[in-house]
């Protein structure tokens, strides 16, 4: 198997496997939030976001309407998130 070829697989198991975890953290957050449980720290759910799990944790906060009032998620995942969509536009464009 070509070697870019393994790397994009990697890449691409890996892009699922964090938006996977961010989805998964929002809807125990929300659920801890219902039950009045210990909750998964606000830091948590940026990290997941900037480490390539922005697509995943914006989509879970839509579908869980989970975090839709705080200004720092509303306004930071799609920020981080378009901030990945032109880092990798540029590389892909320019090869830097």
């Amino acid at each position: 198997m070509n070697g870019a070829v393994m790397i994009y697989k990697m890449l691409i198991l890996y892009l699922l496997l964090i938006n996977m975890t961010g989805i998964i953290l929002i809807a125990l957050d929300k659920r801890k939030a219902r039950f009045g449980q210990w909750r998964i720290p606000e830091r948590t759910l940026f990290l997941s976001a900037l480490v390539g799990g922005s697509p995943g944790v914006w989509v879970a906060m839509k579908i869980f309407h989970h975090k839709t009032r705080h200004m720092k998620f509303v306004l930071g995942i799609p920020a981080i998130l378009a901030f990945q969509v032109i880092a990798v536009l540029l590389f892909h464009f320019y090869q830097f």
